[in-house]
């Protein structure tokens, strides 16, 4: 998760006091909370108290007097930094006292009393499901109302995530971020006053492993048939004819679970469709489409006089990656700090192992980095935990003093329709890798150079992620 502290403001005090400096803190390029010097101080105090000097990043020392326009700038660049390093520490970043923290402070920014709502969250069909919550209610306290409202168990929660989406024109998707733990859901969602932006629920897992689990439950079946079902029809899934009139077949049997398993073996089964972008590979400003799935992330490009190509990055050979964020200065040249700024451009690069020993970066500039990034993350997050012999089942966390709302009404998930006629318009795809000869891609041999299990280049994000993944 990116944050970011692009701006300052000078703000008047309550009941006419004397003037302060905010701080704007930006999740993902949007604005999640308005906060002033003394409050990130009173956290980085807590913090210490619960974990001690030594874990904590260095923060930025009080001043005596009134801070210059240049120490202003100094210093949001250190909270910045000092916010960076707590959320990207394990320990910290997870920590009940910094995430209590934000969303605290999201509510008061965003000025949204607390009171039971209704809350409308969409699944991957499109079918909605209402559900009443508490303004302050977090994004674990939401996804469980939903999951109770469709019935579904306990210990199937875990399996499924609460997604920030734009709903386009067509009536697609386009996926902002996940929901964290920082964050009240109502208040992200209805602070960004647009009609576009829904909450989508959808499998929060990569390896299709993990759908024996989910398939074991009636209500976890349907959730992932919708789903799949969904996909197919968007093309996030590809499809021939003749494994869509297969699939259309036992769509008309009802056999969900051997609908599932075909659709297993179906390329970019589970995966996540960004919007159409740009990447400078295989060369630069070449328009693609990248999808995540399958620990690894997948360009679909189209050269110039040539059929449509698919390259593949696997995470287990991504040194190291990093998301960037730009903001053009207006015309003229120049701006005062904080002021007068561009929209935001992000780019995802890594690095990545072509061939032994070579190692190249590729850069893909999208406003979906950052969810781009998170996804590689979650990625290598399951990884780990497959190969330490853990689970990704996740039981619901009992709180003191209380037990979980339940819906007094239950909801069902509904049957989509059956898969339309296959769009004639979509092109098979040839594997970049399978053809390198031919599409003479810039820095990268013949496939059989590439990297033997000895030739490992490590990096302290991929810890513990074995030689046999090369």
């Amino acid at each position: 998760m990116h944050f970011s502290i692009p701006e300052t403001e000078s703000r008047s005090g309550d009941s006419g006091g004397s003037a302060y400096v905010a701080y704007n803190i930006h999740v993902n390029g949007v604005l999640h909370c308005r906060v002033r010097y003394s409050q990130l101080l009173g956290l980085h105090e807590q913090l210490r108290k619960e974990y001690g000097a030594n874990v904590l990043p260095a923060f930025p020392p009080k001043k005596l007097f009134s801070l210059t326009p240049a120490e202003v700038e100094q210093r949001r660049e250190q909270l910045e930094k000092y916010m960076q390093a707590v959320r990207q520490d394990p320990l910290l970043g997870s920590s009940e006292t910094f995430n209590s923290f934000l969303r605290r402070a999201q509510q008061e920014t965003q000025q949204v009393p607390t009171e039971e709502v209704s809350l409308e969250v969409l699944l991957s069909n499109g079918q909605k499901v209402l559900v009443n919550v508490l303004t302050s209610d977090q994004t674990e306290d939401v996804l469980e109302a939903v999951a109770a409202k469709l019935d579904l168990p306990d210990d199937l929660v875990g399996y499924f995530s609460l997604f920030l989406v734009r709903e386009k024109e067509d009536g697609t998707f386009s996926f902002v971020r996940k929901l964290q733990e920082f964050e009240l859901p109502y208040v992200s969602v209805t602070s960004l006053r647009s009609q576009e932006y829904k909450i989508v629920l959808r499998k929060s897992y990569w390896d299709s492993a993990y759908d024996d689990d989910v398939m074991e439950n009636r209500v976890g079946l349907n959730l992932l048939y919708a789903q799949t079902v969904s996909d197919i029809e968007r093309g996030w899934i590809l499809v021939t004819k003749e494994q869509h009139r297969q699939l259309k077949s036992l769509q008309e049997k009802v056999s969900k679970k051997e609908f599932l398993r075909l659709a297993q073996t179906l390329r970019h089964y589970g995966y996540l469709r960004f919007d159409a972008c740009v990447a400078d590979f295989p060369e630069k400003d070449c328009p693609v489409v990248v999808s995540a799935g399958n620990s690894e992330l997948s360009l679909q490009l189209r050269l110039p006089g040539q059929q449509l190509r698919e390259g593949s990055f696997r995470v287990t050979r991504m040194r190291c990656w990093r998301v960037t964020s730009s903001v053009p200065l207006p015309s003229g040249g120049t701006s005062s700090p904080g002021r007068g700024r561009g929209e935001v451009r992000l780019e995802l690069a890594f690095e990545y192992l072509m061939s032994k020993d070579r190692l190249q970066w590729v850069t893909i500039t999208s406003p979906q980095a950052i969810m781009m990034s998170i996804c590689l993350q979650s990625m290598v997050d399951e990884l780990m935990v497959k190969k330490s012999g853990g689970s990704i089942r996740k039981m619901l966390r009992r709180r003191v003093g209380g037990t979980l709302r339940r819906s007094d009404s239950q909801q069902a998930v509904k049957s989509p329709p059956l898969l339309e006629s296959p769009d004639a318009s979509r092109e098979s795809m040839v594997k970049l890798s399978s053809k390198l000869s031919a599409v003479s891609l810039r820095g990268i041999g013949s496939p059989s150079t590439d990297a033997s299990a000895s030739d490992v280049h490590g990096n302290f994000a991929f810890e513990g992620i074995g030689d046999e993944d090369l």
